[in-house]
C-alpha cells in the first residue's frame, strides 16, 4: 500500500485481489462495512451515503455514482462532536481494473481545509485501516481483527 499524506488532500493506494463489482458492494452495503469500518453500517442509496455507529446515524450526499467505478460524496465526521462542527470535506473511491486480475482502488480525501481535525484523525492509520481491512476482508473472507 502506498500513502502519501498532506494536510488537505490525502491520497491513498492498494491493490485487492477482487473484481471492481466486489469493490464496489463492499464499500456500499452495510453488511460489509461493519466489518471493516470501524464497525460503522454504511449504505449509499438514493443519492446519499448512510452511516451508523451503534445509535448514532447519520447521512451525506453522494456527488457523484459510477457503479462499479467511482463514488464521490461529501464527508463529516459526525462520529465526534468537535470534528462534526468542522466543514465537509470530500472522498473520491477510484476503483480501476487490472490484467493481472486485481483491481486498484484509490480513495483522495481532500478538501479538508476546513477540516483540520478530522483531516488529523483520518490521516495515517485512519484510511490505512479502514483499506487494510477492506482488502483482508475481500481477499480472505474474514476481517483484519477480532
Amino acid at each position: 500500500m502506498t500513502t502519501m499524506t498532506a494536510q488537505t488532500t490525502q491520497v491513498y493506494s492498494v491493490f485487492i485481489l477482487a473484481t471492481p463489482e466486489q469493490i464496489w458492494e463492499a464499500i456500499t452495503k452495510p453488511e460489509f462495512t461493519e466489518r471493516y469500518f470501524y464497525g460503522a453500517r454504511i449504505e449509499v442509496r438514493d443519492g446519499r451515503r448512510f452511516s451508523a455507529i451503534g445509535d448514532l446515524e447519520w447521512d451525506e450526499p453522494v456527488l457523484e455514482a459510477d457503479p462499479p467505478r467511482r463514488l464521490v460524496h461529501q464527508w463529516v465526521s459526525r462520529y465526534d462532536a468537535e470534528m462534526a462542527e468542522e466543514e465537509p470535506s470530500r472522498v473520491t473511491w477510484e476503483i480501476e481494473p487490472q490484467e493481472n486480475g486485481t483491481t486498484l482502488l484509490t480513495v483522495v480525501h481532500d478538501r479538508l481545509e476546513g477540516a483540520p481535525k478530522t483531516a488529523e484523525s483520518v490521516s495515517g492509520s485512519g484510511w490505512m485501516y479502514v483499506l487494510s481491512g477492506l482488502k483482508t476482508l475481500l481477499e480472505t473472507g474474514r476481517p483484519l481483527a477480532g
